[in-house]
């Protein structure tokens, strides 16, 4: 098999992954509590014909009544597309797709998404997903979410989350919960597993409508064979620690 069909071959894998997690992690049946729709494109190098033609296909989310969320995402996906930290960000998606279609070499390719996660009282929880492939054994994937307080208009932090002081107690559960996931989850012994991929936090929180959970990027504590690692913690133990107002009724 040529390398370039090889490559695209591990590519589209990658995405079929990608697309079957995003449909086994649906959100709840009832509809979210505001208005919004689907954005999808596909969008190829001109002139291209072959199976190796780079291409971008974004699917986003508009809310015609979020102008605030709506920058978010925005913001959020151009931020995912760059494959290296010293990159310029982007002025806008549509100038992305242009210019890395203009530049792209054969089987080159970007999938960007956003996609409503879950929805409880006034959060509504985005989940972003990215995977930039520029040749190579396999791309970069990438996750990001946005917890959006719809009654006030703005994206809640970790410390909006949590009750003054407490940063400390939620990371000591993070990580207690980072030893029980690599205890169960990986087969060499805890302590030479912890020592390669030591326990680290992250931004990637989401506040669900049944628990917190966190997602790692690939590699980060975890070799890339394990995915996106994904870390959760109960709203039981979190009492005491997250503010009253983000705990479910008891």
């Amino acid at each position: 098999m040529p390398r370039t069909l090889f490559a695209r071959t591990l590519v589209s894998a990658a995405v079929i992954l990608l697309l079957a997690a995003c449909q086994h992690l649906s959100p709840p049946s009832d509809q979210p509590p505001v208005n919004f729709r689907h954005d999808k494109s596909e969008t190829k190098a001109k002139s291209c014909q072959d199976e190796q033609c780079p291409l971008v296909n974004l699917d986003t989310l508009f809310f015609p009544e979020e102008p605030v969320l709506n920058q978010l995402i925005d913001a959020h996906l151009r931020a995912m597309t760059l494959y290296n930290l010293q990159d310029p960000m982007p002025a806008s998606l549509q100038s992305y797709q242009q210019d890395f279609l203009a530049r792209a070499e054969p089987g080159w390719s970007t999938w960007l998404q956003a996609k409503i996660r879950d929805w409880h009282g006034p959060i509504l929880v985005i989940e972003l997903s990215s995977y930039l492939f520029q040749g190579g054994a396999h791309g970069l994937p990438g996750r990001a979410f946005i917890n959006y307080q719809l009654d006030e208009n703005r994206a809640l932090s970790l410390q909006d989350m949590l009750k003054p002081g407490k940063e400390g107690a939620f990371w000591r559960l993070v990580e207690a919960a980072h030893g029980e996931w690599a205890r169960k989850n990986h087969t060499e012994p805890l302590m030479e597993f912890l020592q390669h991929w030591p326990f680290r936090a992250t931004s990637n929180i989401a506040l669900l409508r049944d628990r917190v959970l966190l997602k790692y990027d690939i590699g980060e504590i975890a070799p890339y064979s394990s995915g996106h690692p994904e870390l959760s913690l109960s709203y039981a133990q979190l009492q005491g620690v997250l503010r009253d107002r983000y705990l479910p009724p008891q």
